[in-house]
């Protein structure tokens, strides 16, 4: 790991090897299972909490771990490495979700919100995409009227990570007019009346992570679950994004560098015309094109992660690495299952599972089109 020196040092490397152990003991082994019942234990996040996994990152007053964001990167590489995705963005919803509660919260909020889900008793999630309002925030039409000392709440949530089981979800939400000026965010909790769930989504991939529509009919919401004023929803979704895509950069990232391992892996034990297909060269140059890309999208995230946690803004470069890191996990996934040929097309190579698990990082965060259009506006100054 000495090429990795400039970002991560020795507090770093004991996260990684903490994390490392955690997914040896009670995840690798159980998570094929896991894909097949399209969800992990419940008890998962209470042991990730006492491992003090889930607050990394996150402040040590409301029951963090505290560190700085290469300890968040180095546990969600060694987290990758169970080889499911879907485990990962499970136990990582609170990551999108959590946020907004320590930006905009207030004290008895953060006490109340975000303790119990870093200790793993409480699952947390994020409410922002609806049914007609994915990557136009702005479209949100889940609406929140004022009556008293309540809110109440009716429309819709779709695709939402740890939706079937959250105990509570960090909700966008329309309090105002039609603008982005009118989206406020409230926490709402699954024991609301009104609240209610839909089955378990059948997605592509991320199998082991469990997604759900949530409704809401006359959901009566108490007030003092909004968080910050009316308004600043739109604000606290933006912020959000810059930490989502970074972490689904890091994911590509990670998904790119196994299926490369998979590849050399398997091209020296696969034999073909008597000898291995490693000694083609075709298929070392394959190997070689996907080694190149994916070291050169790990630099760039590294780097514009280490501007991000040195306080500048990375808006435009922030959404360059998520294309990026995309792009090179498609292509290195493509490839990987090539080289693999038809055993890459069956569900006992990891391959076959890291080539569907892909396809979503280019849409999650913000789609690679409208990453295209923060760039250009960027670039434009438009």
């Amino acid at each position: 790991m000495s090429e990795l020196q400039e970002y991560f040092g020795e507090t770093h490397n004991m996260v990684r090897n903490t994390v490392r152990k955690f997914v040896d003991r009670e995840i690798r082994p159980f998570v094929d299972q896991w894909e097949e019942q399209g969800e992990f234990p419940r008890e998962l996040y209470r042991k990730a909490g006492d491992a003090g996994i889930l607050g990394i990152g996150f402040p040590e007053a409301y029951g963090g771990s505290g560190g700085d964001l290469f300890h968040k990167i180095a546990a969600v590489e060694e987290l990758m490495r169970c080889g499911s995705a879907g485990v990962v963005a499970g136990l990582g919803s609170l990551d999108i979700s959590i946020p907004p509660i320590l930006s905009l919260g207030t004290e008895e909020q953060k006490v109340r919100f975000v303790r119990p889900v870093l200790r793993g008793d409480r699952i947390s999630a994020l409410g922002v995409t609806e049914p007609n309002a994915g990557s136009d925030v702005a479209g949100i039409q889940t609406k929140a009227v004022r009556q008293g000392d309540h809110y109440v709440v009716n429309g819709s949530k779709m695709y939402i990570t740890s939706g079937a089981r959250a105990n509570q979800l960090t909700c966008a939400v329309r309090t105002g007019g039609k603008s982005y000026r009118g989206i406020s965010f409230l926490v709402i909790e699954s024991d609301t009346p009104g609240y209610s769930v839909s089955e378990k989504l059948r997605k592509m991939g991320w199998w082991a992570s469990d997604t759900a529509q949530i409704f809401f009919d006359e959901c009566k919401v108490p007030a003092q679950n909004l968080l910050g004023r009316e308004g600043q929803g739109f604000y606290g979704i933006m912020e959000n994004f810059q930490a989502e895509r970074l972490q689904l950069s890091v994911m590509a990232n990670m998904t790119a560098q196994i299926a490369l391992e998979e590849s050399v892996r398997y091209s020296r034990e696969r034999e073909a015309f008597g000898r291995p297909i490693s000694g083609f060269q075709v298929t070392r140059h394959k190997l070689a094109d996907m080694a190149t890309l994916v070291e050169a999208s790990r630099e760039f995230v590294y780097r514009v992660a280490a501007k991000i946690d040195a306080g500048k803004n990375q808006v435009k470069e922030i959404s360059m690495a998520k294309n990026f890191a995309c792009m090179v996990s498609d292509r290195v996934t493509y490839d990987a299952v090539q080289i693999h040929g038809g055993a890459g097309y069956m569900r006992e190579y990891l391959v076959e599972r890291l080539y569907r698990d892909n396809r979503i990082l280019s849409i999650g965060g913000g789609t690679q089109e409208i990453m295209k259009e923060i760039i250009s506006k960027h670039i434009l100054g438009k």
